[in-house]
């Protein structure tokens, strides 16, 4: 009998390791889902009248990560904290009253765009009167104006590193590149500034070349993005759903394209496919494109010419004024829509269906992430408001309770063994005193210390063998190319510096 079970045994554990074990699939929890909550709604309006938002912009310090700023179609730009609190009977309006602490008129034309730059100290406009406008918020006033695009600034991204540098596309079909120490003039005193370098026509349909006349509205770039690599440029415009990405050292002509389509020149579907709005997050890996089709892509920056790794399906695009943001982490996309509704979809579950944010009574167009503040988003909509949402993961939030729960668990039960062997061991001296201290017993014993001790002997043996190291590291050049720093900024014959890298580029 006990043979025949032995085998039994062994039958089933080499059964086991041949055809796998069954595991029982854990049920989707209603828990796991996403919670979106209002925090509260501000009107957007001066003395009295009302305007639709255009852009909404998180503060990107987190410091300030509690204000945001708001431009209009009147070119008000309006700044509110979010820290403030919102009575649930509050009206809009009141809000306003509430949250709003600095308000003033930044162009007589409509801000398309917003950007926080210098430590959210200055904060850059564009607008519909062909400039782009860089403003000191402590003191309120203009440093400095853009000049040189023929047509309506659509969007613009400062660069990733240094403040002083930007990009911006425009309706006229070119996309420039800014710097703003390079003051030329100055104009009742406010410095104006020529662009550093400007591509024209860097998205042109195939229609534009045959009908000049409608070459500057069939050509228009609506977004851009300045990528974390701190040299790449991609550009994205209204006539397809290419996506174009340039070396700043090299403007000549893009170095690479991706699009959803295996033609994106396609002029049969050019009017359902133009491109809306770009976004990254925060490591420059993952980005997002809004398309006409309803649609929104998301690409690995790294395999560009794999096309896009994703899509996302359920808001609805009418204009070229919705747009879409990407999450800092990259796992959430937010994305306004013509319907009235906000949506978020959860980046690795693209199937599942988004989490609908409804208040709004027209169509949402600008939406942001707080930088800091995780999980706080901001829509805006043509029905006047820009509204605050809280989005939570109950999974997550159970998780951590649990494990904050679990780590304190262990940390009683850690301490009570230590505390018992530090008694075992006082009991253990106490009844052979003579035997540890004989000199005829030739066996060295352990040396029992308390955890106190102990972290002084380390500290006091790592601080006297510092020294040593540094010696050797310096002597031995192997060291110092392993090290956790040239890890992180290998030389310049092994570092990579842009994703053109990663593409064969013809010369």
């Amino acid at each position: 009998m006990e043979t025949s079970r032995s085998r039994s045994v062994f039958l089933d554990i080499g059964l086991r390791e041949l055809n796998g074990f069954r595991v029982r699939k854990r049920p989707f929890f209603l828990d796991s889902e996403l919670i979106c909550t209002e925090i509260a709604g501000v009107a957007v309006e001066h003395d009295g009248i009302r305007t639709p938002p255009l852009a909404v912009s998180f503060c990107k310090s987190s410091r300030n990560s509690q204000l945001f700023a708001v431009s209009d179609e009147d070119g008000h730009v309006s700044l509110f904290n979010s820290s403030k609190k919102f009575a649930s009977s509050s009206t809009h309006q009141e809000n306003t009253e509430n949250a709003r602490f600095r308000d003033w008129i930044a162009h007589y034309n409509a801000v398309f765009d917003i950007s926080w730059i210098k430590g959210d100290s200055c904060l850059l406009t564009a607008s519909g009167d062909q400039t782009i406008k860089v403003w000191d918020v402590e003191e309120n006033k203009c440093t400095g104006v853009l000049i040189g695009h023929t047509g309506t600034v659509k969007s613009m991204c400062p660069h990733p590193t240094n403040s002083d540098l930007l990009v911006s596309g425009s309706r006229d079909g070119c996309f420039a590149l800014w710097d703003l120490r390079c003051k030329s003039s100055s104009y009742k005193e406010e410095f104006c500034i020529n662009s550093t370098g400007m591509v024209k026509g860097a998205h042109l349909s195939p229609l534009s070349k045959r009908i000049r006349r409608r070459k500057a509205a069939s050509s228009s770039i609506t977004s851009v993005l300045y990528l974390k690599d701190e040299i790449t440029i991609a550009t994205a415009g209204a006539p397809d759903s290419a996506l174009k990405f340039w070396d700043t050292r090299k403007l000549k002509v893009p170095f690479v394209q991706a699009s959803p389509q295996s033609d994106p020149t396609n002029t049969k579907e050019k009017g359902s496919h133009g491109v809306v709005s770009l976004s990254q997050d925060s490591s420059g890996t993952s980005l997002t494109a809004s398309c006409k089709d309803n649609r929104i892509y998301l690409y690995n920056t790294l395999q560009l010419d794999k096309g896009p790794v994703q899509s996302f399906s359920g808001c609805r695009i009418d204009s070229f004024f919705v747009r879409t943001m990407i999450s800092p982490d990259g796992e959430y996309v937010l994305s306004g829509s013509s319907d009235g509704n906000a949506y978020i979809w959860q980046v690795n579950k693209p199937q599942v269906d988004p989490i609908i944010l409804k208040g709004h009574d027209f169509e949402v167009t600008a939406v942001d992430w707080s930088q800091s503040e995780i999980g706080k988003v901001a829509t805006a909509s043509d029905d006047f408001t820009v509204r605050l949402w809280n989005v939570e993961n109950n999974r997550c939030s159970n998780a951590n309770a649990a494990a904050s729960a679990s780590r304190v668990k262990r940390r009683v039960i850690a301490l009570s063994n230590i505390e018992a062997q530090e008694r075992l061991e006082m009991n253990r001296e106490t009844e052979s005193p003579q035997k540890h201290s004989s000199p005829d017993n030739n066996q060295s014993m352990p040396i029992i210390r308390t955890p106190e001790s102990q972290k002084k002997k380390t500290s006091s043996s790592s601080s006297l063998s510092s020294s040593e190291e540094d010696v050797i590291c310096e002597k031995t050049p192997e060291t110092a190319f392993n090290s956790p720093s040239s890890v992180l900024n290998p030389p310049s014959s092994v570092k990579r510096r842009t994703i053109r890298d990663y593409f064969l580029v013809t010369p």
